[in-house]
């Protein structure tokens, strides 16, 4: 049987995942490669069935945002900042106005 200490356990890659000899001491590096996703959401709507079947090209499905508001910034579906749509080399991007606080974050979670 193996004696696996924290100390010694890695990840698949390799990455130590404590560091030193406190096993309550999480590797930053580690943290820093896990992959997160990252959404903008423009706004909602709810539909019935019947009408999300009537739509087709050209036409328009009212969200629940107001023209010139904020838009919101979501790492794996939790809103983390808030913030409006920029130009950057012909690609959009967002230009951060409002970040979460973190205990408001964790409320959301």
């Amino acid at each position: 049987m193996e004696n696996n200490t924290a100390e010694e356990q890695t990840t698949p890659d390799g990455d130590e995942l404590v560091e030193g000899s406190d096993p309550g001491q999480i590797n930053p590096e580690v943290l820093q490669n896990i992959p997160v996703t990252i959404s903008i959401e423009v706004g909602r709507a709810s539909l019935k069935i019947r009408d999300l079947l009537r739509l087709s090209q050209g036409s328009v499905v009212e969200l629940d945002r107001l023209a010139g508001e904020p838009l919101d910034l979501l790492v794996n579906s939790t809103v983390v900042a808030q913030g409006e749509i920029v130009l950057v080399n012909d690609r959009y991007g967002i230009r951060l106005t409002r970040v979460v606080p973190a205990a408001e974050r964790l409320k959301q979670l």
